[in-house]
């Protein structure tokens, strides 16, 4: 019998318009002979689950919905693709957990650590793994414009700490922008972080593991006359992206090699993507998205036909690989509470 498997996408962030397009390129992906496949929605009003054109709602006691013919439909699967809060920050997973239902992408101690660039770039500082230079800023905190630039010097990028798309982000090249750049920050998440800029080349690389073992994918080398990789760069086409990159031999390795052990580090699962700027011959962590864009042209889709692999396989290695392992007691053991 087909597994019923359900593309989450949507989110309570400006990101949810990116969610829509990585949820129909994944629709676009799974292997609809073997899987039975519903998009579902998930904003702050409602959840929704999408079949033939119909739309029904979600119980969310179980994670199930009944459709017009009073088929009752209970899910196997999530495959969570919300940019943001409450799929890319341990919300959903959690969730999941407590449901037992597997799902596509990091656990709750893992996305919850990697959402927050902050804390995820100053606890992989401590392995050894280059970071820029950062300020974190608190609702209740005031941006000291001297402070910031003794610091951190000119330029600096301002941006939401909790997020993701360049949303609300600022490239700061005057002490008299910083305020205003921390104030738009700051309606798009409850923390700013404010980080040295470095000059260099942009790269990204994509990880995966499943029962096949892990799969480190071809570099992208991101190239924009833009001031920075902006959302504009990212979703608008104002940007060259190289796959693979053009770098050596050497460097690839090391950077691929780096993108490995971060993902043991944060004990990522499912797809992950971290991003470099490279500064000379070093490359500095910028961030690790572990909810990756997923439609036809996003950098992961990118590297994995550079690499003569199949979207299409590796969603299905994905899958099968928690189906067959998931076990959410790892989380929620309540023998430890007899």
């Amino acid at each position: 019998m087909k597994k019923n498997i359900a593309i989450v996408w949507g989110g309570y962030s400006s990101e949810k318009v990116i969610s829509e397009k990585s949820a129909a390129g994944i629709y676009s992906f799974i292997d609809k002979e073997k899987y039975n496949v519903f998009k579902v929605k998930i904003d702050r009003t409602s959840w929704e689950a999408e079949a033939r054109g119909c739309f029904y709602p979600v119980d969310k006691n179980n994670f199930s919905f009944t459709d017009s013919d009073n088929r009752h439909i209970r899910f196997d699967f999530a495959y969570i693709t919300i940019h943001g809060t409450p799929g890319e920050d341990g919300t959903l997973q959690g969730y999941f957990d407590m449901l037992g239902i597997p799902y596509s992408n990091c656990g709750v101690l893992a996305s919850a650590l990697t959402f927050n660039k902050f804390i995820c770039n100053s606890f992989l500082k401590n392995f050894g793994i280059e970071v820029a230079n950062s300020i974190l800023l608190r609702k209740d905190d005031t941006c000291q414009p001297d402070e910031v630039i003794s610091r951190l010097g000119l330029p600096v990028f301002v941006k939401p700490n909790l997020g993701g798309s360049s949303f609300a982000t600022t490239k700061v090249k005057e002490s008299a922008q910083l305020e205003t750049a921390v104030e738009e920050a700051f309606r798009e998440a409850q923390e700013v972080i404010i980080e040295s800029f470095l000059q260099g080349t942009e790269v990204t690389c994509g990880c995966l593991k499943t029962d096949k073992g892990m799969t480190v994918l071809p570099l992208t080398e991101v190239v924009t006359t833009n001031e920075f990789f902006d959302f504009d760069a990212k979703y608008n086409g104002q940007v060259e992206e190289i796959t693979p990159a053009r770098l050596s031999e050497e460097t690839t390795l090391a950077i691929q090699q780096e993108t490995e052990r971060i993902y043991h580090l944060t004990g990522a699962k499912g797809i992950i993507r971290v991003d470099y700027i490279l500064v000379g011959d070093r490359p500095v962590l910028l961030e690790v998205n572990t909810t990756p864009g997923m439609t036809a042209t996003s950098f992961v889709p990118q590297q994995v036909n550079a690499a003569g692999l199949s979207m299409t396989n590796i969603i299905t290695e994905i899958i099968e690989t928690e189906l067959v392992h998931f076990n959410p007691r790892q989380c929620y053991d309540n023998d430890n509470n007899k």
